[in-house]
């Protein structure tokens, strides 16, 4: 059930990861997205504190919050809630975005795991980076989220609910690697080949 579970919330990284690289293309963070951008004000600033200097937008204050409100539904569909599994679920949403947001690497053509640098990718270019291949942002999200799940199994005094969580990161690492080696190439493949061709020129658009 875990593996499963697992692969449930893999297959939603990757499904989000690949619906900002067709819309994003290159251009990650947003930058050429109809959206708003923030680094000054106190918002901003405190933004670009815990986010490693990334710039606020509000297509990634919608988008957060929707993930994060997806990692809550199954207590509106009739699992019972108590800070122990509150816990669980936002450790868990913790430890999801960073594999989302690697995903978005792996999966776009433009990038790919070559390409996942400092040096190349302007908006993780402020954050620290062990060894020169992990951000920050992904020690630390998977660090709070290994603490968060931690603190709920010592609040019901059962450890069982962080093995199962170490386990589950286990299994994002393993699906990552098959995303790498097999996913990724098949979708960049696709990704130009739907591109041979465009059929706006044939649509009736208007606008007001």
């Amino acid at each position: 059930m875990l593996t499963v579970s697992a692969a449930f919330w893999f297959v939603l990284a990757l499904l989000f990861a690949a619906m900002e690289v067709e819309s994003e293309g290159k251009y990650g963070w947003a930058e050429k997205a109809p959206t708003w951008y923030r680094t000054t004000g106190i918002a901003g600033k405190l933004y670009g504190l815990f986010m490693g200097g990334k710039p606020m937008t509000g297509y990634h204050i919608f988008t957060f919050f929707l993930s994060l409100l997806v990692f809550h539904i199954p207590f509106f569909a009739g699992k019972e809630w108590s800070p122990p599994k509150e816990l669980e679920a936002v450790g868990l949403w913790f430890a999801w975005s960073c594999i989302w947001d690697y995903l978005w690497f792996v999966l776009n053509p433009y990038y790919g795991v070559k390409n996942f640098k400092r040096t190349k990718v302007w908006w993780h270019a402020k954050s620290w980076w062990f060894m020169g291949i992990i951000p920050a942002d992904y020690l630390f999200g998977w660090g709070f989220s290994v603490a968060l799940v931690g603190l709920a199994g010592w609040i019901s005094k059962d450890f069982k609910i962080l093995a199962n969580h170490l386990w589950l990161l286990a299994m994002f690492v393993a699906f990552t690697v098959f995303t790498i080696l097999v996913i990724a190439p098949l979708y960049q493949k696709w990704y130009w080949l739907m591109r041979r061709k465009d059929d706006r020129n044939k649509t009736d658009i208007f606008h007001a």
